[in-house]
């Protein structure tokens, strides 16, 4: 795995970080199948919900990777959901430290919780307010840990549901890649009538044959600062993106995020000689338009930093401004929207942030033994909160 021995990676302490960014097909093609038995009974779940109630709230929520998820998939579920069902991502951060901001007592919601392992003191706690505050409260538990507290506290709850990911989503190593993208194929395919298909699986196999190589070539630059930028849910992924990079690399790369327009308003400041902006590019015609634009004032600049493209299929264009282009897909069809590119395009992210965290001489797979930052997050006090 990316031209590491076995022995290579248990002396880098970097083997689960690695499996777990390679076992992602195999994984995804497990929760699928899994998804598929249970489709009966999660859809009848939901229509029941849908059925009482004239407006529904759907509130994705997490922290940190678990958060990203629901920013990366509301726009794509706004788009695939009546009017009527109202969905919206806000942090179990958010809610917890501003519950009267976030919840609604007279509308139903349903909170559905991103979990790798359900023991988040937030996650818990942004629940308990749920039940606390809302008249009509309704909860998805989306974990990768059956004995997390989430999914325990749930067990006996009628108005509850708890979808497990396959085992090898429960990631061991610090940094969230297998449970992350588990986890966000499993909302989309519980609020939308679509799939992931095989050509994505298939396309992730190829990608992560080829992948080593071409990180190996971007990291004999100098990467001391990384900026992912990319429009729609494709701006929202780029969070996740510099997250991981900011994760192992245990802050030593600086890493920030930009939607594809929004990146002249300052944050362009950052670049210099030692920087390299990533852009994934989107599927639709009229947002790919923002993209190029902002490709093409990066490719001249003259400060001497670098430029990465995600893509779909081969592209000329894109070749002739970019220092390296990825395409994703090397079928003949094209992915059918930015979100089956999300899933082909974190896996860069999470392989580029991997192999740099070795190039700094850090164990990925615990990036800060100084317990700085921890897997699950330590040192929250929850307060108890009155109506």
């Amino acid at each position: 795995m990316f031209k590491l021995t076995d022995e290579e990676l248990k002396t880098k302490k970097a083997v689960h970080t690695a499996s777990e960014i390679y076992q992602q097909p195999v994984v995804w093609q497990e929760l699928i199948d899994s998804l598929s038995e249970q489709k009966g009974s999660l859809n009848a779940f939901i229509e029941s919900i849908y059925g009482k109630h004239n407006h529904v709230r759907v509130i994705l929520t997490g922290a940190g990777t678990s958060a990203f998820i629901g920013d990366s998939l509301v726009p794509e579920l706004r788009k695939e959901n009546p009017g009527n069902i109202q969905f919206e991502a806000i942090p179990t951060t958010d809610i917890v430290s501003n519950p009267e901001e976030y919840l609604l007592k007279e509308i139903p919601t349903i909170m559905v919780s991103f979990a790798r392992s359900g023991n988040s003191p937030e996650s818990v706690a942004a629940v308990s307010l749920g039940e606390q505050v809302i008249d009509n409260f309704y909860q998805v538990v989306i974990t990768c840990n059956k004995d997390g507290q989430l999914a325990k506290d749930i067990k006996n709850d009628i108005n509850s549901v708890t979808i497990l990911m396959p085992d090898k989503a429960h990631d061991k190593g610090f940094a969230m890649t297998s449970s992350f993208t588990c986890m966000m194929i499993t909302a989309y395919t519980l609020f939308t009538s679509k799939e992931v298909g095989v050509n994505v699986i298939a396309n992730a196999k190829r990608l992560l044959e080829k992948l080593p190589d071409k990180i190996d070539e971007i990291l004999e630059f100098n990467i001391e600062r990384i900026v992912y930028l990319g429009s729609g849910i494709l701006g929202q992924l780029s969070h996740e993106a510099s997250l991981k990079m900011l994760e192992l690399s245990a802050g030593q790369v600086v890493a920030v995020h930009e939607s594809s327009l929004g990146f002249r308003h300052g944050p362009k400041s950052i670049l210099n000689k030692n920087s390299i902006v990533v852009v994934f590019m989107s599927r639709d015609s009229y947002t790919r338009k923002y993209d190029m634009d902002i490709l093409r004032e990066l490719a001249a600049d003259d400060s001497g930093m670098k430029v990465v493209v995600l893509t779909d299929q081969e592209d000329s264009e894109v070749d002739s401004l970019a220092d390296w282009t990825i395409p994703v897909n090397t079928g003949a069809e094209r992915l059918p929207s930015d979100f089956h590119r999300a899933l082909l395009y974190i896996i860069f992210a999470q392989g580029l942030a991997f192999k740099k965290s070795l190039q700094l001489g850090i164990t990925p797979d615990n990036p800060s033994p100084d317990g700085r930052v921890n897997r699950v997050v330590q040192g929250v006090t929850i307060y108890d909160y009155a109506k």
